[in-house]
C-alpha cells in the first residue's frame, strides 16, 4: 500500500521554503528542486545506480586478488612391500608482483633413506630452504592477464560511475517532466476555478436583473448554460490534475523503499508566479562542456581505453614466451655456501642454485593475428560511435537551446495577448452595463481570454521542461 506523503511535509518545512509563494489554502508548496533531490536520493533507479559503484569496488577487489600471495604445499611418498620407495615434500609462498616478476620462498624435505628416491629431489639432511624468482623476458614483460584485468577493473569503476550518472540523468528528466505537467495541470485548474467563480457571479447578477425586468429570460438561460460549461471544464481539469498527481507519485519513495502518494497537503508552484529564467550558460559553452562531460560520450571514451588495454594485451601475444627462473638453495636454512667468509659470499650466486629457461612461440600466429584484428575492429567501431555521439549531443543541445529561446519569445507574445483579451473583456463589460452588448458577446470574449490563459500556461510549462531537457541534453542532471 502506498504511504501518504505526510512525513514529506516535515522535509518541506526544513527546506527553507518560507520565501516561496504561498497558496490561498493550507497546502504546502513542493518546489522542483526539492522534488528532484528527493527522487535522486530515494528512487529505486537512483539506488540501482549507486549499486554500480559497489559492483565496481568488488570487481577491482577481484582483480587485485590476482596479485595476492599464495601459500602452497605438497608431499608425495610411496611405500610398498616394506620398502620405502620415495618421499618428498615442498611448501612455501609465491608472491606475484605488478612488473610480472614472481617471487618464491619455500622449504623442501625428503626421505634420504628411500630406496628409489629421485636424485633431483635429493636435499640435505636438514632440508632445504629455497629463495627464487621467475621473470618473463618476452611475453608478459610489459603486460599480462593479471595487470590487464586490474587496469580493466579500474576503468570499470569509471564506466559504472558514468552509467550511474546516465541513469540519474534520464530519471531526473522524466521526473522533471512529470513535475511540470503537474504544475501545468494545477495552474489550469486555477484558471477554470476562477472562470466558474466569475460566471456564477454573473449568473446571480443576471438573474437579479431579470427579476427587476432589466434583462430577458433568455439571458438567464444562456448564462446558466455557460455555468454548466464551466463546471464541465472544471471537472475535466480536476481529473487531469489528479492524474498528473498520480503520475508524479510514481517518482516518490521512502528511505525504506516504500512508494509514496502525494496528497492534497502538497501543491506545485503556480506558473504565473515563476520567473522565466533560461539556462545561464551560453550555447557554445554549454555544447563544449557537454562534449567533454556527457555520460554517453565519456562512456565511449572509457570503452576506448578498455579496448586499448585489450589491444596492448593482444600485441603482447606476438612475442615469444621466454621465462627465466632462478632459485637459491640452502643447506637447511643456510643459504651461504661454504664457510662464512668472503669466499662464501662470492659463491652465493655461483653455487647451490637451480635455474631454468622456458621458451615457446607459435609458428603461424593465427590465433594472435585474429585476436588483434578483432580488437582493432572493436576500436574502430567505438571510434565511429564516439564521433556520432558527439555530434548527436551537440545537436541536441542546440535543438533544446533553440526551443528554450523560441518559447521565451512565445511566452512574451502570449502575455501581451492575454492582456489584450483582458482589455477587450473589460470593455465588453462596460458596453454591457450601458446596454450596448449582450451575454453572447461577453461569453465569447471570456472564452477567448480563458483559451489564451490556458495556452500561456502550456507555454510556460513547456519552457520549464525545455530548460530541464537542455540540461539533460548536456548531461548535467545526473551530475
Amino acid at each position: 500500500m502506498k504511504l501518504k506523503l505526510a512525513f514529506v511535509l516535515a522535509v518541506v518545512c526544513c527546506c527553507n521554503w518560507a520565501g516561496l509563494a504561498q497558496p490561498m489554502d493550507s497546502a504546502k508548496v513542493l518546489p522542483q528542486e526539492s522534488f528532484l533531490a528527493w527522487v535522486a536520493e530515494y528512487h529505486p533507479i537512483a539506488r540501482q545506480g549507486r549499486l554500480l559503484n559497489v559492483q565496481a569496488e568488488a570487481l577491482e577487489r577481484l582483480a587485485r586478488g590476482g596479485f595476492d600471495p599464495k601459500l602452497y604445499g605438497d608431499y608425495d611418498a610411496k611405500s610398498f612391500d616394506d620398502k620405502s620407495y620415495f618421499a618428498f615434500g615442498e611448501g612455501g609462498v609465491k608472491v606475484p608482483t605488478w612488473y610480472g616478476v614472481e617471487l618464491k620462498a619455500a622449504f623442501a624435505v625428503a626421505d634420504l633413506d628411500a630406496q628409489f628416491q629421485n636424485a633431483e629431489r635429493t636435499v640435505p639432511d636438514a632440508g632445504q630452504a629455497i629463495l627464487g624468482f621467475k621473470v618473463p623476458l618476452g611475453r608478459g614483460l610489459i603486460i599480462d592477464d593479471r595487470r590487464a584485468a586490474l587496469s580493466q577493473a579500474k576503468l570499470m569503476a569509471q564506466a559504472n560511475e558514468i552509467e550511474r550518472q546516465k541513469m540519474v540523468n534520464d530519471l531526473l528528466l522524466d521526473a522533471a517532466v512529470a513535475y511540470w505537467d503537474w504544475s501545468v495541470a494545477y495552474s489550469q485548474l486555477l484558471v477554470f476555478e476562477r472562470a466558474l467563480e466569475i460566471t456564477e457571479q454573473r449568473f446571480d447578477g443576471i438573474v437579479e436583473s431579470f427579476r427587476v425586468g432589466e434583462l430577458p429570460a433568455i439571458d438567464t438561460l444562456e448564462t446558466m448554460i455557460q455555468v454548466q460549461n464551466r463546471e464541465f471544464d472544471l471537472n475535466n481539469a480536476q481529473i487531469a490534475y489528479r492524474n498528473a498527481t498520480l503520475q508524479l507519485s510514481n517518482f516518490l519513495w521512502t528511505e525504506d523503499g516504500e512508494p509514496l502518494e502525494i496528497t492534497d497537503e502538497l501543491r506545485p508552484r503556480v506558473l504565473a508566479e515563476l520567473a522565466n529564467t533560461p539556462v545561464t550558460e551560453g550555447r557554445q559553452q554549454l555544447a563544449q562542456t557537454a562534449r567533454q562531460t556527457h555520460p554517453d560520450i565519456r562512456a565511449y571514451e572509457v570503452k576506448l581505453q578498455q579496448l586499448d588495454i585489450d589491444r596492448r594485451l593482444a600485441l603482447e601475444q606476438f612475442k615469444p614466451r621466454l621465462d627465466v627462473e632462478y632459485n637459491l638453495l640452502g643447506d637447511g636454512t643456510n643459504l651461504i655456501p661454504g664457510q662464512p667468509d668472503d669466499s662464501g659470499i662470492n659463491a652465493l650466486v655461483t653455487q647451490n642454485y637451480k635455474w631454468g629457461l622456458r621458451f615457446d612461440f607459435p609458428l603461424f600466429l593465427r590465433k594472435e593475428r585474429g585476436k588483434m584484428q578483432l580488437t582493432r575492429i572493436k576500436i574502430q567501431d567505438a571510434e565511429y560511435h564516439l564521433r556520432r555521439k558527439r555530434l548527436e549531443v551537440a545537436n541536441k543541445v542546440n535543438n533544446y537551446y533553440n526551443e528554450q529561446d523560441n518559447l521565451l519569445e512565445q511566452i512574451e507574445l502570449y502575455e501581451g495577448q492575454v492582456d489584450n483579451y483582458q482589455r477587450l473583456l473589460n470593455a465588453e463589460y462596460q458596453k454591457f452595463d450601458i446596454g450596448e452588448s449582450s451575454i453572447f458577446l461577453l461569453n465569447s470574449r471570456e472564452q477567448k481570454l480563458i483559451e489564451a490563459q490556458l495556452k500561456l500556461t502550456e507555454l510556460r510549462g513547456k519552457f520549464f521542461k525545455s530548460v530541464q531537457k537542455l540540461l539533460w541534453a548536456a548531461g548535467r542532471l545526473g551530475m
